[in-house]
C-alpha cells in the first residue's frame, strides 16, 4: 500500500512550487513583468490633458509595456481625492496644481509632479468670458455683477482674487461646472464666467460668447501676462514610484513622448482630444493649446512663479501652511 504524503512533505512541496514560480517571474524579461503592473491615471476633460490622451491613442504606453487605465473625473478635486484614497496612481495634465497641494497637506509625501502645463497670454487656458452682446468690456466692468467660476477651490480662489485685483468689487461669485458656463450666459443667469478652454473657443465659434480677457492668472496673480502659470500638473503618487520605480520611469518617458508630439506636431495631436473631452470636429483645430514643462526643464524663474502661485493659497488661508514646490518635483 502506498503511504499517504505527510503534511510536512506536502507543505514542503507547496513551498518548492511557489519558489519555482517566483524564480520564473524573476527570469521573465523586465518589460513582460511591467505589463502586469497597471497604472490608473485620473484626468478631467480639459484640453491641457492632450499629451496623456495622445500617448494613449498613439500607443506610446503600450510600446513601453505599460497597462495604463485612464480614469475620468468631473473635476480636479476628485482626481486628487482618488489619489488620496488609493484609487488612482496619478494625475494627467490639467489637474489643478493647488488641488494636488491640498492632498499633499492632508497626506505629506503624497505625490511627485513630473510635468506641468503652464499657460499665459500666449498659451491660453484661463479666461473671463461674457455674452456676445454684453456691454461688459473690461474686468473692472464686472463690479457688482454675477460671475460663475469653474468648480473647485483652485478656480474659486483664483476668480475672487483676480476680480479684486482688477478693481471689480462687490461681485457675487458662484461655482458652476465648466460645461454649463456658456448656457448660463445665454440664459442670463450670470453676467460673466471665469472659465478654462475650450469654453471660450466654443462660445466664439457658435456666436454666443466673447472673451473679456485671457491669460488672467499670469497677469493678476503672477504680475506678468507672459509669466508661466503652472495651474495644472501630471503626477504619480510617491507610493507607486517607490513600489515600481522602473515602471514609473517608463511611464514618464512615454508620457514625455506625448508632450513632444504636442510640441512638434500639434496638428497631429489635436484630434486625440476627441473622446476624452467635449472637443471634436472643427473645434479641435481652433482650441488654444497649453505649454508643457517636464520635471527636468524647470528653471529657477519657473520655480519662482510656481511658488508664487502656491503662496497665494497660503495667504488666503486655503493652505494651512506654506507648501514648497521644489520638493514636490519628480527626481529621476
Amino acid at each position: 500500500m502506498t503511504s499517504p504524503i505527510s503534511t510536512s512533505e506536502s507543505s514542503r512541496r507547496s513551498l518548492l512550487k511557489a519558489g519555482a514560480a517566483g524564480l520564473g517571474m524573476l527570469a521573465m524579461p523586465a518589460i513582460v513583468r511591467a505589463q502586469s503592473t497597471k497604472l490608473r491615471i485620473g484626468f478631467w476633460p480639459v484640453a491641457a490633458g492632450l499629451p496623456f490622451f495622445a500617448a494613449i491613442e498613439k500607443g506610446y504606453f503600450k510600446e513601453a509595456g505599460l497597462d495604463v487605465e485612464p480614469l475620468k473625473f468631473a473635476g480636479a478635486q476628485q482626481v486628487m481625492e482618488a489619489m488620496l484614497a488609493g484609487r488612482s496612481d496619478g494625475s494627467a495634465n490639467g489637474t489643478g496644481s493647488a488641488n494636488l497641494a491640498i492632498g499633499e497637506i492632508a497626506q505629506p509625501g503624497l505625490f511627485k509632479i513630473f510635468c506641468t502645463n503652464p499657460s499665459n497670454a500666449k498659451f491660453v487656458l484661463d479666461e473671463f468670458i461674457t455674452g456676445k452682446d454684453s456691454p461688459i468690456k473690461t474686468m473692472a466692468d464686472l463690479k457688482g455683477k454675477k460671475v460663475a467660476s469653474g468648480p473647485g477651490i483652485q478656480n474659486m480662489t483664483l476668480a475672487k482674487t483676480m476680480l479684486e485685483r482688477a478693481g471689480a468689487t462687490g461681485v457675487s461669485v458662484s461655482e458652476l461646472p465648466i460645461g454649463q458656463h456658456i448656457a448660463s450666459l445665454v440664459a442670463g443667469q450670470v453676467d460673466a464666467c471665469y472659465t478654462l478652454e475650450p469654453t471660450g473657443t466654443i462660445g466664439r465659434m457658435n456666436g454666443t460668447t466673447r472673451v473679456i480677457e485671457a491669460g488672467v492668472v499670469a497677469k493678476y496673480i503672477l504680475g506678468d501676462p507672459m509669466a508661466p502659470w503652472h495651474g495644472g500638473a501630471a503626477s504619480l503618487t510617491t507610493e507607486y514610484i517607490k513600489k515600481n520605480p522602473e515602471v514609473a520611469k517608463k511611464f514618464i518617458a512615454a508620457y514625455a513622448r506625448g508632450v513632444e508630439l504636442v510640441r512638434s506636431k500639434p496638428e497631429d495631436a489635436r484630434p486625440y482630444m476627441k473622446g476624452y473631452t467635449a472637443i471634436e470636429g472643427p473645434l479641435t483645430a481652433e482650441v488654444p493649446l497649453a505649454s508643457y514643462m517636464l520635471y527636468n526643464e524647470f528653471t529657477p524663474a519657473a520655480l519662482g512663479y510656481f511658488q508664487k502661485f502656491y503662496d497665494l493659497f497660503t495667504e488666503k488661508g486655503i493652505f494651512e501652511k506654506k507648501v514648497p514646490v521644489e520638493p514636490l518635483l519628480y527626481k529621476a
